[in-house]
């Protein structure tokens, strides 16, 4: 991290944290497309066990990165629920072509 020396710096800072955010949940979701071809049913696409795994797993790593945990867990399971929301559109448009 660099220290900024005024607020439009900041922001000029997460301006560029973004675009790669995105780039990454971009390449996320696509992993996530995949996915649903590998799944039975909509219970397999919303995984419970396999969310909580991936969220002791972020908190953790928040832990060594020096972030906070609670806002890690919280961003994450915003963006899981959105993910799988997408997963059982995705899931369901493939079953139709079967």
């Amino acid at each position: 991290m660099i220290e900024c020396s005024s607020l439009d710096e900041v922001r000029a800072a997460i301006d560029g944290l973004d675009q790669q955010i995105v780039q990454l949940l971009a390449t996320r979701g696509a992993y996530v497309s995949q996915a649903a071809r590998f799944k039975k049913d909509g219970d397999a696409v919303r995984a419970p066990q396999r969310v909580e795994q991936v969220i002791a797993k972020v908190k953790a790593l928040a832990v060594e990165a020096d972030a906070s945990p609670v806002v890690v867990e919280r961003v994450y399971r915003a963006m899981i629920a959105a993910f799988i929301d997408a997963e059982l559109a995705e899931h369901a448009t493939l079953q139709q072509r079967t």
